[in-house]
């Protein structure tokens, strides 16, 4: 009988809990799936947001509202007094900055995201051309939902490995670690479409300069693993022995699709400081124009050795271009101060060093086959 109260007891206070808790019936929130924030009038912030609101007939429908504070969470406020239903923020897939405001410095929303409890690390981030209102405001006539949309684009090409991945756990990871610049994709208005236009290279936290879709494939390959996309790449003719191909165009366009590759970074000079990049590429031919007969190896030998200098000249050209404007995107800090004990070295300390670094690329690539069925 005792044992029976004790239960009872226990079942009417976790009613009574349960009753307690706030209800969150899906007709009853509007759900944020997307924000963007631009800058607003001298110190304050402009956000704007896609809310999804589902009615009691399970029909969706979307609503774009601005509202503009002093603070981020002030601009939450607002949009709450200006939406039908309760503002939620559970089912937030991305989060975007007008170009100006990644300019000006996003460290702060970083920091603000991260201490939400209801905010996923899998957030994608990217930056708009332009401001971020006008972009999702424009009444893009095959595209119902912005937020969605924008959301899939994303992540249909980071899963391709065409541009970099830019989750919220990822540009937080190397906003915060020393030696690790951020990168994240650019997206821009196409008249009625919308799509990716190139990479925003950060120092620190502010957006510093930009690279091309194109040249993200460098980044990717020379700091991480590159297994699933495809890359269309240009080679000189002359680069090509006459045996191989007579009379050769000044350019030769391919496209192959890595199968593996693999790095190795070694710091072989600490004061300069040097690296030394090694990577090797097995990869499969899809196109090449004009056609070179690949079925000879000395014709493939010839193809992987010109393909290896381009591949090298053009990482080379990538990592220049970030050194001159002082993005460190590729990581090197993080091998400099792995490799160096004592080395003290801050964000100041490297970005110095950053300047003069030398880094000697070699590139191995090997043809495993040519096309899908051979």
């Amino acid at each position: 009988m005792k044992k029976l109260r004790y239960f009872l007891l226990l079942l009417f206070l976790c009613i009574a809990l349960v009753g307690c808790a706030e209800t969150k019936l899906l007709e009853r929130v509007g759900l944020v799936t997307l924000i963007g924030y631009d800058l607003g009038k001298e110190e304050s912030v402009e956000t704007t947001a896609v809310v999804r609101q589902v009615s009691t007939e399970l029909e969706s429908k979307v609503a774009v509202i601005t509202a503009e504070n002093e603070t981020s969470q002030g601009t939450r406020a607002k949009i709450n007094r200006r939406a039908a239903e309760k503002i939620m923020n559970g089912q937030l897939r991305g989060v975007l900055f007008g170009d100006e405001f990644a300019k000006d410095g996003i460290g702060h929303y970083i920091d603000n995201l991260l201490k939400n409890p209801a905010m996923s690390g899998d957030v994608i981030m990217a930056v708009v051309e332009g401001q971020t209102k006008p972009f999702l405001e424009y009444q893009y006539p095959d595209i119902e939902d912005i937020g969605e949309h924008i959301y899939k684009l994303l992540e249909q090409n980071v899963k391709s490995e065409q541009v970099v991945l830019s989750t919220l756990h990822e540009v937080a990871k190397d906003y915060y670690f020393m030696g690790k610049d951020i990168a994240m994709p650019i997206i821009r208005r196409d008249e009625e479409l919308i799509e990716i236009s190139g990479i925003a290279l950060f120092k620190k936290d502010k957006m510093i300069g930009e690279i091309s879709v194109d040249d993200s494939f460098y980044i990717k390959l020379s700091r991480d693993d590159y297994h699933a996309g495809v890359y269309e790449l240009k080679i000189k003719g002359d680069d090509l022995p006459s045996s191989v191909m007579k009379n050769p165009p000044d350019e030769i366009n391919l496209v192959f699709d890595p199968i593996k590759t693999h790095k190795d970074v070694k710091l072989v000079n600490a004061t300069t400081p040097e690296f030394d990049l090694h990577l090797t590429v097995q990869a499969r031919l899809l196109e090449i124009k004009p056609n070179v007969n690949t079925g000879k190896i000395k014709n493939t030998e010839a193809l992987e050795k010109a393909i290896s200098n381009s591949l090298s000249s053009e990482i080379s050209r990538v990592i220049a271009y970030c050194q001159k404007i002082g993005s460190d995107v590729f990581g090197y800090g993080e091998y400099y101060r792995s490799s160096v004990r004592h080395s003290e070295l801050t964000e100041e300390k490297w970005h110095e060093l950053y300047k003069e670094m030398k880094v000697n690329v070699h590139v191995d690539f090997t043809l495993l086959r040519s096309g899908v069925f051979e």
